[in-house]
C-alpha cells in the first residue's frame, strides 16, 4: 500500500546545524516531516488525533497519528472519534495542529522545546490569510522557529518531477487529494494561481460512498466495513473506467467479462462441524444405553411406589386403630385423652384423614375408586336438613336447607367427575399398555396400522374442512350453483356454518322489523332473547374452534408416530394456530462473501462527476478546461500557445492512483478543448511523495534562506506582511 506510517524517534536531531531547515509536508491525510536534501521523510503519520478515556481509571490521552490496537483495547473509544485539524484543505483547529507538531518534532528527535531551525512547510492553493497568519504565530510563538517559508504542495511536485524532466516548464497540475482537488496552469515554471480551480470531492468521499454502498449492500457485516479495510478495498480493486455507461451496461448482462472484473472478499467463516450418520453398532449401544437408563428409572419409581405404599398402608392401619379406640371410649374426657395424644382435634376429622388415606392407597395400589361413597356421621350431620319436610321448619330454616341442597348437590357432581376422571386415567394407561404389548409383538404391522389409521383421519379431516368451508359444493357436481354464480366462487352465505347462519337471521328479523316505522325494539321483554340466542351461538363458535375428538385422535397417532419412525413428517395446515417456525438455512462460506462489482468504479467515477453526491462542482476533466480557459484570459497568459499547456498535464495526489485515470482525463479534456490539440497526460514519478521531496530538494537550494518569512519580520511587520508573501518556486 502507499500508505506506510514511520514513527520511530530518531536520534540524529543534535548533529544537523541550526540553519538546516525542516520541511513539512502538511497534508489533509498523512503528516510527512523530515530534514532539508534528503529523499524520504523521516516521519510520517495519518494527520489526526484522538482522546480516549481509560476504562479503569478514567484518564484522558491525546493519541497522534495510527493508534495501536493492542493499546487502545484498555481505553474507551466510543466517546471520542478521530478528529482532524482541516476542514476541507484548510487549517482551522489550530489546538489539534498543536498536537501533531508537538508529535511530529519529538518523533524527529527535537529534546528542547525551543526548534532552532528554519521550516518549509506547505499549504494548499490560495491558502486563506487567517489560516497562513495562524500558522505562522504558532510556529514563532510556541516552537520559536527562526524563520518560515509557505509553499504549495502541487507546485513542489510539479517542480520536482519538472527536474526528473517528466514535465516541462509549461504545463497544468491535476492534483487529486484527500479532501479536495486542484488544477493549477503554470507557465515558466511558477504557478498562476489566477487560473486555478477547486473542487471540493477527494478520496475522503470516495471511501465514503464505497463505504455508503457496501454497507447498504451487506447490513449484517458492516461490523467488518471499518473505514480502514474499506480504504484498503478502494486502493487496491477500485479502478476508472473509459466509458462508464458501457461498463454499466456489461454489468447489466452479467456475462463473462463481468465476471472476471468482479472482485470477492473472504471474511472470516468457521464451517458448522457435520454430523455424521451414526453406524449400526453405535444405534445399538445407545438403544442398549436407553434402555437400561430407561430400567433403572422403572426400577426407581417401582421403588418410590413401594415405599408409598407402605407408608399410606401404616397411616390407614394407624388411623383405624384410632377410630376404634374412639369408638370403644365410654365419655367425653376419654375421647379427649385419646385425642391429645393424637394430632387431630376431633372424631370428625380423624374419620376424614382415614378416608382420604385409604383413596390414597387405592389409588397408588392401582385399584378402581370406590363408586358409591359411604356417608359418614359427619355428612348427616353438616346435611341435616335435607330430609326434613318443609311443613315442619320454618322460613330461614328452609332457605338453610336449599344452601344445603345446592352445597350437596355440588359436592356430589365434584366427586363424581373426579371418580371418572380416575377411571378415564385408568382406562388410558391400560388401553396405552395394551397398545404396548401389540408394538411388542409384531412391530412392523403395528407401525403399518398407526400409517393408515393417520392416512384415514387426515382424509376425513381435510373432507370436513372443505365442508365447512364451503358447504353448499359438494363432491357432486354442483352444476345450479356454478349458473347462479358465474364468477365460480361461493357467496358469504355459502361459506357460514349452521350457528353463524342463525345469528344472520336474527340480525335480519331484528332490521326487518326496525324498518317498517317506529322503532319499537326492547319495549317487549322477548325482545332482550335476542341477545341471549346470539350468545349462545357465539358459545357454539368457540366450540367449533376446540379441538374436535378427530382432530385429538390425529395429534395423538402424529405424536406416536414420530417416536417409533423417524422417516415421518407431520404436515400441519398452513394457520395461526399451527403455523410453524420458518426454518433457516446454515451458514455457508458463500455468506460471509463481499462482492465488490460494478462499486469498482462507480466510487472513483465521483471525481469526475461530483453531482452523484450531491456536491454541485465541476470533475477534474471539465476543471482542466475551465483553467486552460482562464489562463488564456489572463493577463498572465496573453500570448501563451494552448497546447503547450495541455502537451503537459501532470497527475499528482492519491486518488490519482487509479488505473485508467489517464486515459479518462485525456477523453474529457480532449471532448471540452478544440479539435486537433495535441493532449499529453503524464504520471508524477510518486503521486505521494513528490510533493515532500520537491519540497526537500527546494529547501535544500543555497537561495532558499531569501523565501523565507523571519521571526523578526514578524514582530517587525505583523500578520499583514503574510497577505504579499509569496514563494518564487524557480530559484
Amino acid at each position: 500500500m502507499p500508505f506506510i506510517s514511520k514513527i520511530q524517534r530518531q536520534s540524529d536531531y543534535s548533529s544537523f546545524p541550526p540553519d538546516h531547515p525542516i520541511v513539512i509536508d502538511n497534508g489533509a491525510s498523512y503528516f510527512r516531516i523530515g530534514w532539508a536534501g534528503e529523499s524520504e521523510p523521516r516521519v510520517i503519520f495519518r494527520n489526526i488525533i484522538q482522546r480516549p478515556r481509560h476504562k479503569i481509571t478514567g484518564e484522558t490521552i491525546t493519541v497522534v497519528g495510527d493508534h495501536n490496537p493492542a493499546l487502545l483495547k484498555y481505553f474507551d473509544c466510543t466517546r471520542s472519534g478521530p478528529r482532524s485539524a482541516f476542514d476541507g484543505n484548510v487549517v482551522y483547529q489550530f489546538e489539534i495542529m498543536e498536537y501533531i507538531l508537538d508529535f511530529a518534532f519529538d518523533r524527529l528527535g527535537a529534546d528542547q522545546s525551543q526548534i532552532n531551525h528554519p521550516v518549509l512547510i506547505t499549504e494548499c492553493a490560495c491558502n486563506p490569510l487567517q489560516s497562513r497568519t495562524k500558522m505562522a504565530e504558532l510556529l514563532f510563538e510556541s516552537y520559536g522557529v527562526p524563520s518560515v517559508a509557505f509553499g504549495v504542495d502541487a507546485a513542489f511536485s510539479y517542480k520536482y518531477n519538472q527536474q526528473l524532466g517528466i514535465c516541462s516548464n509549461d504545463g497544468l497540475a491535476i492534483c487529486s487529494g484527500f479532501n479536495t482537488s486542484h488544477v493549477i496552469p503554470f507557465l515558466n515554471g511558477e504557478p498562476v494561481y489566477e487560473a486555478c480551480c477547486r473542487t471540493n470531492i477527494g478520496g475522503y468521499h470516495v471511501t465514503d460512498y464505497l463505504k455508503q454502498l457496501l454497507s447498504l449492500k451487506y447490513p449484517h457485516h458492516m461490523s467488518h466495513l471499518t473505514w480502514e479495510k474499506v480504504e484498503d478495498l478502494k486502493m487496491e480493486h477500485c479502478y476508472i473506467a473509459l466509458d462508464y455507461a458501457s461498463e454499466v451496461r456489461l454489468f447489466q448482462k452479467g456475462d463473462k467479462k463481468a465476471e472476471e472484473k468482479t472482485r470477492c472478499w473472504q471474511l472470516p467463516w468457521t464451517p458448522a462441524p457435520v454430523e455424521e450418520a451414526p453406524s449400526e453398532e453405535e444405534v445399538a449401544r445407545k438403544a442398549a444405553l436407553r434402555e437400561k437408563q430407561g430400567q433403572r428409572l422403572r426400577e426407581m419409581a417401582e421403588a418410590k411406589r413401594i415405599n408409598r405404599i407402605n407408608d399410606l398402608e401404616n397411616e390407614v392401619r394407624d388411623l383405624e386403630m384410632l377410630l376404634q379406640r374412639l369408638r370403644h371410649a365410654t365419655t367425653e374426657d376419654d375421647v379427649t385423652l385419646i385425642l391429645a395424644k393424637s394430632v387431630h382435634n376431633s372424631k370428625q376429622e380423624v374419620e376424614s384423614a382415614f378416608s382420604k388415606a385409604t383413596q390414597s392407597l387405592r389409588k397408588a395400589k392401582g385399584e378402581p375408586a370406590e363408586s358409591v361413597e359411604k356417608v359418614d356421621s359427619s355428612s348427616s350431620e353438616k346435611y341435616n336438613l335435607i330430609s326434613v319436610p318443609d311443613e315442619m321448619l320454618t322460613p330461614d330454616q328452609i332457605k338453610q336447607k336449599r344452601k344445603q341442597i345446592f352445597i350437596k348437590s355440588t359436592s356430589d357432581a365434584r366427586q363424581q367427575k373426579k371418580q371418572r376422571q380416575v377411571e378415564e386415567e385408568l382406562e388410558r394407561e391400560r388401553q396405552k399398555k395394551l397398545e404396548e404389548d401389540r408394538r411388542l409383538e409384531n412391530p412392523e404391522q403395528y407401525l403399518e396400522e398407526l400409517r393408515a389409521k393417520y392416512r384415514d383421519l387426515s382424509e376425513k379431516l381435510e373432507q370436513r374442512k372443505r365442508l365447512k368451508t364451503n358447504p353448499g359444493q359438494t363432491n357432486g357436481n354442483n352444476n345450479n350453483n356454478n349458473n347462479n354464480n358465474p364468477s365460480g366462487g361461493v357467496g358469504r352465505g355459502e361459506r357460514l356454518n349452521s350457528s353463524q347462519r342463525e345469528r344472520m337471521r336474527l340480525l335480519t328479523t331484528a332490521a326487518f322489523d326496525r324498518g317498517k316505522g317506529e322503532d319499537t325494539f326492547g319495549t317487549r321483554d322477548e325482545d332482550w332473547q335476542l341477545y341471549k340466542l346470539m350468545s349462545r351461538d357465539n358459545d357454539d363458535d368457540d366450540e367449533d374452534d376446540k379441538l374436535d375428538p378427530f382432530e385429538s385422535e390425529l395429534a395423538r397417532i402424529s405424536s406416536r408416530l414420530q417416536e417409533i419412525d423417524p422417516t415421518f413428517v407431520f404436515k400441519s395446515e398452513p394457520g395461526p394456530a399451527s403455523a410453524e417456525a420458518p426454518r433457516f438455512r446454515p451458514l455457508t462460506k458463500e455468506d460471509f462473501q463481499i462482492v465488490i462489482g460494478v462499486e469498482r468504479f462507480r466510487c472513483p467515477e465521483i471525481l469526475l462527476n461530483p453531482n452523484w453526491t450531491g456536491i454541485d462542482q465541476a470533475g477534474l476533466d471539465e476543471m482542466a478546461g475551465v483553467s486552460i480557459g482562464r489562463l488564456l484570459l489572463s493577463k498572465v497568459g496573453e500570448g501563451v500557445d494552448e497546447e503547450r499547456v495541455t502537451d503537459s498535464i501532470l497527475l499528482m495526489g492519491g486518488s490519482c492512483l487509479f488505473p485508467g485515470m489517464s486515459e479518462r482525463l485525456e477523453a474529457g479534456i480532449r471532448m471540452v478543448r478544440p479539435c486537433g490539440t495535441r493532449i499529453r497526460i503524464l504520471k508524477a514519478s510518486d503521486p505521494i511523495l513528490d510533493a515532500w521531496r520537491g519540497a526537500s530538494a527546494y529547501a535544500a537550494a543555497a537561495r532558499f534562506s531569501r523565501q523565507t518569512f523571519s521571526r523578526k519580520d514578524y514582530y517587525e511587520k505583523g500578520e499583514d506582511w503574510l497577505r504579499s508573501y509569496r514563494l518564487r518556486y524557480t530559484v
